[in-house]
């Protein structure tokens, strides 16, 4: 494609010539090859107009910003284009050259501080048990009929829109109908989703996280909202009081989901055994029981949720139905690991107060025994969370083993003092800072009939403290552990 024809129909300023040939957009100079647009946004860190030099040393054919007094100054050896946002040209510029591929799927986009990457799997398996090509895209990486693929791209919620636009065109050209992805409220707010054609959108849940990024709650709940305008239609969770307002701002069509009165698609929990609950489900004129696989009245919210948006594209809810009886989670939701120890294992991502305290519940209710929690939080994150997730903790665990969670540049011990200014007085506690003596000591402290919850991380495969990013995995210290107390058996 010419610069030319990339760039007609955006507003834009340039010097040089529009005649070369682009190959690719990208937005890390380390990345660039010959034939590609070097877009030099802002990042977190550091600003791309740096890496200008290096982008062109590597072979970049034209340079874009949005920074005036540069684009005013600065004399380069090919094209320089000023836009008014890169972010929202980065998205353009991504669909243009893949020919807005979106346009030619059915696209499905989740958001919520909480249950994103569940709801997206839950979605595809969904559309897998009726015969439809589904591409899932979010935390756990990129899932193609449930099969992980596309493992080179980075880990983020919502991929960049150079990564997301190569995705749909390779969707379109293998023959996918659907794409189930997460929206995160960093990847709206940055644009990342711009030009994705989103068909329905769903909101799960809207609580404290990611504060230190957007500033105040409010502007978190703008950036979740940016999604209601985007989408041709939402599905909203009216239990929640913020998703609900948002749902009542939309215009064009909305759907909504719960507990409460007034809802399209309404469930009740009717009994709740060790690894399943029963529930009500209702659309319309239709009541069914289903089976659902899971334990918390979370999770049949989430279930809900999918076959919410499973009815909006017209299939039966009767079928639907039957499907989510044979439902699985995603890798580090609710995961149990099996073992002989007479012990229950279970690992999972919650990392925000409410996810803690909606799973800390569904296991306190089945718990045999006490409860062993391990857990701490992230660094350079919301610290008013913190005493937060540990008055959680306090109430539902009987011993707490206080660990690392990605520290980042922070000191673990002092994320650690201010979880324990949630505890109670009396919350038997031990503070471990290597997290895999940590869980050792946890399933070593445990006794048969005893749960053991090890929270924060996981389906992660690595650890960041300080600077230093190191393979990890919770999954993995369980196994070694559960491995040597097999053999230490056998060897007595």
């Amino acid at each position: 494609m010419q610069l030319a024809e990339l760039l007609n129909d955006w507003p834009c300023t340039v010097k040089g010539s529009v005649r070369c040939e682009v190959m690719r957009i990208e937005d890390h100079a380390s990345e660039v090859t010959a034939g590609s647009i070097f877009v030099a946004r802002k990042g977190k860190e550091s600003n791309g107009i740096t890496y200008i030099p290096q982008a062109i040393l590597n072979g970049a054919v034209a340079i874009v910003v949005d920074d005036e007094h540069y684009y005013n100054s600065a004399k380069l050896t090919v094209p320089l284009i000023w836009v008014p946002n890169t972010l929202s040209f980065l998205a353009y510029s991504s669909a243009k050259i893949h020919h807005f591929p979106a346009e030619a799927l059915t696209i499905i986009a989740v958001t919520g501080t909480n249950g994103k990457t569940t709801v997206t799997h839950l979605i595809g398996q969904l559309l897998q048990r009726l015969k439809q090509n589904v591409m899932v895209i979010g935390t756990n990486g990129v899932f193609v009929n449930g099969k992980r693929s596309f493992e080179h791209y980075q880990s983020l919620t919502t991929l960049q829109p150079k990564q997301l636009h190569a995705l749909f065109h390779e969707a379109v050209k293998t023959g996918i109908r659907y794409v189930v992805l997460e929206a995160s409220s960093i990847g709206l707010h940055k644009h990342r989703l711009d030009f994705s054609d989103i068909d329905i959108g769903v909101f799960l849940n809207v609580t404290e996280d990611h504060i230190e990024d957007h500033g105040s709650l409010e502007n978190y709940k703008l950036a979740k909202q940016i999604l209601a305008t985007m989408a041709k239609q939402i599905i909203v969770n009216s239990d929640d009081v913020i998703c609900r307002s948002i749902g009542f701002s939309k215009k064009g069509k909305r759907s909504f989901f719960g507990k409460g009165q007034h809802v399209d698609y309404f469930y009740q929990v009717l009994f709740e055994g060790t690894s399943y609950t029963t529930c009500l489900v209702q659309y319309k004129d239709e009541k069914h029981v289903v089976h659902i696989p899971f334990v918390g009245d979370y999770q049949c919210a989430n279930v809900l949720a999918a076959m919410s948006v499973l009815t909006q594209l017209e299939y039966p809810l009767e079928q639907l139905c039957h499907f989510s009886e044979e439902l699985t989670l995603p890798e580090g939701r609710f995961e149990r690991i099996k073992n002989d120890n007479g012990l229950d294992i279970i690992i999972d991502y919650a990392h925000t107060p409410d996810a803690m305290k909606q799973l800390l519940l569904a296991v306190k209710r089945q718990a045999k025994q006490r409860v062993i929690v391990v857990f701490s939080c992230g660094g350079n994150r919301d610290q008013a969370k913190r005493p937060k997730m540990g008055m959680i903790a306090s109430i539902y665990a009987d011993v707490i083993m206080l660990t690392t969670d990605n520290a980042r540049d922070e000191d673990p011990t002092t994320i650690n003092e201010q979880i324990q200014q949630g505890f109670s007085s009396t919350q038997v506690f031990h503070e471990i800072l290597d997290r895999k003596q940590a869980i050792f000591a946890a399933l070593n402290e445990a006794k048969v009939g005893d749960t053991v919850v090890i929270l924060g991380k996981g389906h992660e495969k690595t650890q960041q403290i300080g600077k230093i990013q190191s393979e990890f995995s919770d999954h993995l210290c369980v196994s070694q552990f559960l491995h040597d107390a097999q053999k230490a058996r056998n060897d007595n």
